[in-house]
């Protein structure tokens, strides 16, 4: 290089190389060290091969209390990429810069994804880890006192297009605030720990002594319904992002993908007709009768440790993507508790919001009842499922599989509570209002008492309405469309689900702004 000529392409290159991993081997070796790879890694991990096309690369504000270190790139990494030849927004916190912590410019770097995210109608994958925002730029009230108008925007985001979060390292405070308004959350066993606060923070703000990952890890976080799924590695994580983006459309108007059907696990669809138990009280894995219905490994569950009386799944059938809700029998018979009626409300509006339509499969007892039921709020957790399937506009497939008693039947879209575009019952399921046993203890009791025989004249009544109960009864008031065996449901939902709209023609409108949820 002289006086008399530059070498462009060798000053850039030269500036770029900087925020490279090569340019900081110290950094990266503690970063390694500590099991985690780095920003970019983690990148070339997920996105396809020479699809990323990094901005802000260059951004560099000067650390607050040093004028001779600087952070590369704002200690986050953004850009667009594609992920199976489709594209996507990243924002990648990068550990090595600062801790991953970010200021002014990050910020302004993750407004630019999220604009772009807007315009393109493209999904947005954050693989996040750090601090946050810098506690040092949040020292000054000229910085800090105007707020983050970023919180707004993302919320703006949502529902438009699919919001991905990756918990990949330590990420209380700023990580854990952006990844709360994500569609599907994972973190990884061991060296994901997040949450609202770090315990030094924790310790000296209410004096409570507790480490990280009793605080935030991964299986913590997911036993409190914070994060979808809790992974064993970074690879799982990153695999776990493309089967879920694989499922779920760009953006809320763009068509859903349509991938080859593929026939269900052999060995679960052979079951079918026998998985479930005639015997009430014997309780059933309800993901091998989803199995045996969906096609082979396209099954993405949400929400797997939290409330696992309820299973909520996006999966493909024949090709096509739905979102499954179902009762779990192995876990409280199924019951309809708080937090299931949360998890399955939340899901129904992921599902409406992206026009995924849905099949049902029910099979429980009705809501929970006594007194910790009250205490946890249950009476409006499940008006809340109740106006989410309400005002939901994709259709829906119900399938009775085994029992639906009570007001859990009718707000799980029990019969034609919802209108259901297919309402299907296995011939062994039985509706009613509660099992005959206790409606018969309830209601006449004093005419059994009464009775010469109380035992014998209990039995007759339990026997007298079993047989009022069944499927076939049902039918014949046509409150489901028809009774079915087992191993003709896939075929039968699938014929359905290929005449669906992605979203439902006969709506009511009223005159409203919207309607107001439960709490």
């Amino acid at each position: 290089m002289t006086a008399e000529f530059c070498d462009n392409g060798a000053l850039v290159e030269a500036r770029y190389r900087e925020i490279t991993d090569v340019a900081r081997p110290d950094a990266v070796e503690y970063q390694h060290a500590r099991g985690k790879l780095t920003a970019r890694e983690r990148i070339t991990l997920l996105a396809d091969e020479d699809s990323f096309c990094e901005f802000g690369g260059l951004a560099r504000p000067l650390e607050h209390g040093s004028d001779d270190q600087v952070v590369i790139a704002d200690g986050i990494v953004t850009g667009t990429a594609e992920i199976d030849g489709r594209p996507v927004v990243l924002i990648v916190s990068d550990f090595t810069a600062a801790g991953g912590t970010n200021g002014f410019l990050g910020g302004e770097k993750i407004r630019r994804c999220w604009e772009l995210a807007a315009s393109r109608g493209t999904p947005v994958v954050m693989l996040l880890e750090g601090g946050g925002h810098r506690i040092q730029e949040g020292l000054d009230s000229r910085e800090f006192g105007g707020g983050f108008d970023l919180i707004e925007m993302e919320t703006r985001l949502s529902g438009w297009v699919p919001l991905v979060g990756a918990i990949l390292g330590p990420g209380f405070g700023g990580p854990a605030l952006l990844a709360s308004l994500c569609d599907y959350v994972v973190a990884v066993r061991g060296i994901a720990t997040f949450g609202m606060a770090p315990p030094g923070l924790v310790k000296a703000a209410v004096g409570e002594d507790i480490s990280a990952e009793d605080l935030g890890g991964a299986d913590a976080h997911a036993s409190y319904g914070t994060i979808d799924a809790a992974v064993d590695s970074e690879a799982d994580a990153m695999e776990a992002i493309r089967r879920y983006l694989s499922l779920m459309p760009s953006n809320a108007s763009a068509d859903l993908p349509v991938h080859h059907s593929r026939q269900p696990d052999a060995a679960a669809a052979a079951q079918l007709d026998s998985v479930v138990p005639t015997n009430f009280r014997r309780a059933y894995d309800m993901h091998k009768l989803i199995a045996g219905l969906i096609d082979a490994d396209s099954l993405v569950e949400l929400k797997t440790g939290y409330a696992p009386n309820m299973i909520t799944s996006f999966g493909r059938l024949d090709g096509q993507t739905i979102g499954i809700v179902a009762n779990q029998p192995m876990v409280r018979a199924g019951v309809l508790d708080s937090a299931a009626c949360q998890k399955t409300a939340r899901f129904v509006s992921l599902c409406d919001a992206y026009g995924i339509p849905l099949v049902v499969l029910i099979d429980l007892p009705g809501f929970a009842v006594g007194s910790e039921a009250e205490r946890s709020g249950l009476a409006r957790r499940s008006g809340k499922l109740i106006y989410e399937f309400g005002v939901a506009t994709v259709p829906r497939m119900t399938v009775v599989v085994r029992k639906g008693y009570g007001g859990g039947y009718a707000a799980m879209s029990g019969g034609r509570t919802y209108h259901p575009e297919l309402c299907l019952a296995w011939p062994h399921a039985e509706t009613a209002v509660m099992p005959v046993e206790t409606a018969v203890q309830v209601a006449y009791r004093r005419e059994m008492a009464a009775a010469p025989d109380p035992e014998a004249r209990r039995a007759e009544l339990i026997a007298k309405f079993k047989g009022q109960l069944d499927a076939f009864r049902s039918a014949e008031a046509f409150g489901v469309d028809a009774v079915v065996a087992p191993n003709e449901t896939r075929s039968l939902l699938a014929r359905a689900r290929r005449a669906l709209p992605r979203h439902r023609m006969m709506v009511t409108t009223t005159p409203r702004r919207h309607g107001v949820a439960p709490m």
